[in-house]
């Protein structure tokens, strides 16, 4: 189950085993902060490092700073042959596996690992890895407010903003390190093992970096369970087809593997029966929460915490712990976020929808009329897939950033669409639309790129805009 890159990669006949790095040539591509971490991690094991990264000087200064207070040697406004002078290469998270310096290592057979299968060498703890399209951030959240809240040692790492090597030192063998896991750091996975991995779903995204291939990231995906062995666990959501397909078809996965969804499972799992969220493991069925008592809304919010829930209990959370932290967890910032309500309107921040399935979601989540910011920087959307729902929820979509146009076109005749030059714009034209009981949405289905540095970028920005009002 692996791309054409990682197919390259496991031919090779010798490997370097993992753990003892000393006296080892490796090269990190990447300087940012987890370029950074995992650099300083390999030397203090012994290894020779070097750092290269392509992007401008002036941009890299505070790096640079920091890898000579390091004492590693790197270069930045582009790659030379130093980089390849190595043993093996560390790739930093936004490293994407088709990128010409990646191409050229694997071209002269050296070996390439992501910066989370480097850092999983020195962790002591046991691993809770957590994967999907959508949800990631949400229940990487939750599962450590729910560790938190259930007195259990642990760290949250990963793709959710904190590099996995910058916090490994600080684990034990009674401490869990909780990880958000995407699809690029999977890519070049070999010995990872989570004791817990989890799978939310798996829906069209990111294809760009997948030659287009839906599979190919599906497969990237599924390699969060490739290391496991019988004796750890595969929390996996029953209800998505994608999912369950790629499950019949992996035969080659020996861990346990136990699902969540909507109807209940005929072994041990997670599932929703008379509005209350319901739990068995090893036979032994806990009631845990009435989903009404749940303060996160929608159904992917149900799907988010039976996964945490499970893996919580797995790491030893009692469900009165998990019943409370449930009844008060309020989310994670830019994630269906309420920002304020202003004579009768709510507004809410859902900016890290970056895809269609993102957007289906928040529309479900609500019964009250909705006035829609939608667009940005387009990965291939087909508006059609949400067509049905913005006609059921919508009133008003008001189009953003560089796909306005398109967005203008999938829905005009559908709904009355407005199109805005700015987010100022843009939330000043939601305002005048909006009605007292309405709710003004943000969750643009696409990238920021287009006005802003990020997702969390554009979320602050509507944020303040709002606040303004």
């Amino acid at each position: 189950m692996n791309n054409v890159l990682i197919a390259e990669e496991t031919d090779k006949e010798e490997r370097m085993t993992g753990f003892d790095v000393a006296g080892k040539k490796i090269s990190v591509i990447g300087a940012a902060r987890s370029g950074i971490s995992i650099a300083g991690l390999l030397q203090a094991h012994g290894a020779r490092v070097f750092v290269s990264d392509a992007g401008p000087n002036e941009q890299l200064a505070r790096s640079a700073e920091a890898l000579a207070a390091l004492g590693v040697a790197y270069e930045t406004g582009g790659h030379t042959d130093r980089l390849y002078d190595a043993d093996m290469i560390v790739l930093s998270p936004g490293v994407p596996s088709d990128a010409p310096s990646v191409r050229e290592s694997l071209r002269r057979n050296i070996d390439v690992v992501s910066e989370i299968e480097a850092a999983s060498w020195f962790c002591p703890a046991p691993i809770i890895a957590i994967t999907g399209t959508n949800g990631k951030t949400t229940t990487t959240t939750l599962v450590g407010r729910m560790l938190h809240d259930g007195k259990v040692k642990h760290a949250v790492a990963g793709n959710i903003g904190t590099a996995f090597s910058s916090v490994v030192q600080e684990l034990d063998s009674e401490s869990v390190a909780v990880l958000e896991v995407s699809s690029f750091q999977l890519d070049h996975v070999r010995t990872f093992r989570p004791h817990i991995s989890v799978i939310l779903n798996i829906t069209p995204d990111h294809l760009d970096r997948y030659q287009g291939s839906f599979e190919r990231y599906a497969e990237s995906k599924m390699r969060v369970a490739q290391g496991q062995t019988a004796q750890d666990i595969l929390l996996y959501n029953a209800d998505d087809e994608m999912l369950r397909r790629m499950m019949e078809r992996s035969r080659s996965l020996i861990v346990k593997a136990v699902p969540f969804g909507l109807a209940r499972p005929s072994g041990d799992g997670a599932w929703i029966e008379n509005g209350v969220l319901v739990t068995s493991l090893g036979g032994r069925r806990e009631e845990i929460v009435r989903t009404e008592e749940m303060t996160l809304r929608g159904i992917h919010n149900l799907y988010n915490a039976m996964a945490a829930t499970l893996a919580a209990q797995l790491s030893g959370v009692r469900p009165a712990s998990l019943r409370a932290t449930l009844r008060n967890f309020k989310g994670v910032e830019h994630r269906l976020e309420f920002v304020r309500e202003l004579e009768g309107v709510k507004y809410v921040n859902d900016s890290k929808a970056t895809n269609i399935d993102s957007v289906w979601y928040a529309l479900q989540a609500y019964t009250e009329p909705l006035v829609l910011l939608l667009g940005g920087r387009d990965k291939g959307n087909d508006y059609a897939r949400i067509a049905d729902l913005v006609r059921k929820h919508v009133t008003t979509v008001i189009a953003i950033g560089e796909s306005a146009g398109k967005v203008a076109t999938s829905f005009s005749g559908i709904v009355p669409v407005q199109v805005a030059a700015s987010m100022k714009e843009a939330v000043e034209r939601a305002r005048r639309s909006a009605k007292r009981g309405d709710i003004v949405l943000l969750s643009p289905a696409c990238a920021s790129f287009d006005w802003f540095d990020n997702y969390e970028h554009r979320g602050r920005v509507f944020k303040e805009l709002v606040q303004s009002l």
